[in-house]
């Protein structure tokens, strides 16, 4: 039986309470990035994964690690670098010479959250081991096929600055990832707020654990009632036709600069990721601004720009500005 959106917005409201003690322990380690924090949510809580691009010292690391430690979720950080091996991430059979047999020794993918630390540093035998995971949410050691871990988020980070020793991710891989998130420098009081509470003591707080992954399953059971009108199925549809196809919606001058559009992904997380947006702002209903609010960071990564925009020095934010500004809204 569906609910109806009052009765939807009345449990919404009673769960949001919850989210709310979560977003105040992460505020005691990490002080703004507001955005990447409400994106982290949105991954575990819209059972995606998040791609974060920044320069280094930008609390990604430290975000990722007080979401673990609100929820009480097993946590794994994992460094990429040009040697690892996809044993290295998924795990691996161990001999044993006293009786012949092998047991499996599991890596570090057998986690809630896992931080993939500079994932573009590896190569792509490695890459494609967890992003495998992350599709399939299960891996293969040997002959054996384990189930990962539920709740399953990664959050892999990679460094726009520095190119050299670097394996950038397939466009094909990097479509499996729901958002990616552009990070940016703290404003200049989020600076001094920083260095005051991390240069002494009292930047060593404890995060209380107020969520269990058992919880977040049943907060997805939530969110999944959340209502999405029928014109916004034709909104969100509109709106990754337009990466397509510019000219059918009076943006023929894109037609040149967009070489690939993005794929049903984009849509099915775009609606997704909506609905948790709606959740996290004490809705049980979702609205054309919130589509608005997350659909950058979903088609980010999926709308590949042509040559002649990197001639005219247009990125994908750019070109989604203008199909964003020209599709009608419902």
């Amino acid at each position: 039986m569906s609910l109806s959106v009052q009765q939807v917005t009345e449990k919404v409201n009673k769960e949001y309470p919850i989210i709310a003690q979560v977003l105040d322990e992460i505020g005691k380690k990490v002080v703004g990035q507001r955005t990447m924090v409400e994106r982290l949510l949105i991954g575990i809580l819209g059972d995606g994964h998040i791609l974060v691009e920044g320069v280094p010292g930008l609390a990604k690391t430290t975000a990722v690690k007080a979401l673990a430690e609100a929820v009480d979720a097993n946590f794994s950080r994992i460094q990429f670098t040009p040697d690892l091996l996809p044993a290295d991430l998924v795990g691996t059979q161990i001999y044993s010479p006293r009786d012949g047999s092998f047991s499996v020794k599991r890596g570090p993918l057998f986690a809630n959250i896992i931080l993939a630390d500079e994932i573009n540093r590896a190569p792509a035998k490695v890459q494609s081991a967890l992003l495998e995971a992350m599709q399939e949410k299960q891996v293969t050691i040997g002959d054996q096929t384990f189930i990962l871990p539920a709740p399953f988020l990664v959050m892999a980070t990679q460094n726009p600055i520095e190119q050299e020793g670097t394996y950038p991710l397939p466009e094909a891989q990097v479509d499996r990832f729901m958002l990616k998130v552009k990070i940016s420098y703290p404003s200049k009081e989020e600076e001094i707020q920083i260095t005051r509470k991390m240069s002494s003591e009292a930047g060593k707080v404890e995060i209380k654990k107020v969520l269990t992954p058992e919880r977040i399953m049943e907060l997805r059971n939530v969110i999944d009632q959340i209502f999405v009108d029928e014109k916004l199925y034709g909104y969100v549809t509109d709106l990754v036709f337009a990466t397509r196809n510019p000219e059918h919606y009076g943006l023929k001058e894109l037609r040149t600069l967009i070489e690939y559009g993005a794929s049903p992904r984009a849509s099915i997380n775009l609606v997704k990721a909506s609905k948790v947006y709606a959740f996290l702002h004490g809705r049980g209903y979702v609205t054309p601004q919130d589509i608005k609010s997350i659909a950058y960071d979903v088609f980010r990564h999926r709308v590949i720009v042509s040559y002649e925009a990197e001639a005219q020095d247009l990125n994908s934010d750019d070109l989604l500005k203008k199909i964003f500004d020209r599709v009608d809204v419902p």
